[in-house]
Formats: C-alpha cells, structure tokens, sequence
C-alpha cells in the first residue's frame, strides 16, 4: 500500500467518523422541539408553583394598631374605630383606611368585628336601639356578639384580637379575614 493509498483510506475513516457523529435533520429538530418545550413548561410552571406555595413561604404582615384610650369606650357599646391597614400599598392613599366594630363587654375586655358582612363583604351598620348588626344588601342581620341572627350570611362577622397595653385599646390588624374567621 502506497502512501496515497494510505491517505486516502484515513480520510474515508474519518470521513466515515464525521457521518457517524453527525445528527439528522429529524434529530436537529427533535431536540430543538423538546429544549423549547421545556423552557416553555418552565415559564409557565414557576409563576403556578410559586403561587401555591406562597402562602407557606409569606408571612401577614401583623400590627397592633391603638384605636383609643380604655376610657374613651363604654362597657355595653359598641363604637366604629377606623385604624389603617395592615399592608397598604404605597399608592393605596385614603383606600388605606379600613374600620371595625369595637364592643366593650367589661372594663377590659373588647370584642373587634369587621364592618364587612361574611355573605358578599358590604358594609354593615350597627342599630344601637335593636343591639343588631344590619346588612343593608341582603338583608343580612347579626346579633351583638356578631352571630348569624337571620338572613343569608353563611358565617357570623369576622373579629379582630384586641388586647389592652398600657391604657391604649390596640387591635391587632391583618389583611381582611375571610368568611368569618377569627384573625389570629
């Protein structure tokens, strides 16, 4: 074998070496299909997952926010107190605001309701004369310790925790409590 004939068979194996290693079209594009659905299922995929763990991850921001002195509250009333929300966004202004129904039950025991009735969230008053809460949508009516006293509320009012420190009636604020919960 000359050396021509030498060359030449190491260029047919390398050749043969470089067709081997070489991927198809169909290959190109099979891997290329599968890295896109992959990116595609991954940007898709954490927005949901962080979704639902977030509620394990984030905690409420919580504060006790001072509604009043003790003295300013009489024992058997219950008085609207306005205090700012939990976690306002910056551009949240005057929307900020939220308020609750705060009962003085002994000279230092409160009870705090949500204004928010449990059945679709509209603002319910206090009748002093019928010692009821009144929902002014539905019809929705509670009575003063913020049970379901008629109409179509699934749940009694949220409430609030109150604590007395220092003279100072303070509730604890979270964001809005859902369906009658205690917020605590």
């Amino acid at each position: 074998m000359n050396n021509n004939e030498k060359n030449q068979k190491g260029s047919e194996t390398a050749l043969e070496t470089a067709v081997s290693t070489a991927i198809t079209r169909r290959q190109f594009l099979t891997r290329l299909s599968l890295a896109a659905g992959g990116l595609g299922a991954a940007l898709v995929g954490v927005p949901i997952v962080g979704f639902l763990f977030s509620p394990l991850l984030k905690k409420e921001p919580e504060v006790w926010q001072s509604v009043g002195k003790v003295g300013d509250f009489k024992v058997g009333e219950t008085t609207h107190v306005t205090f700012s929300d939990a976690s306002p966004l910056p551009w949240a202004g005057v929307a900020a605001e939220t308020a609750a129904w705060l009962r003085r039950t002994s000279d230092q025991q409160f009870t705090a309701f949500t204004i928010n009735c449990s059945h679709l969230g509209c603002p319910v008053r206090w009748l002093p004369q019928a010692e009821l809460f009144m929902c002014p949508c539905h019809g929705g009516v509670y009575n003063n310790d913020g049970s379901v006293a008629a109409g179509p509320p699934p749940t009694g009012l949220a409430r609030y925790l109150v604590r007395v420190n220092n003279g100072q009636v303070e509730i604890r604020t979270t964001p809005l409590p859902i369906e009658g919960q205690i917020v605590g």
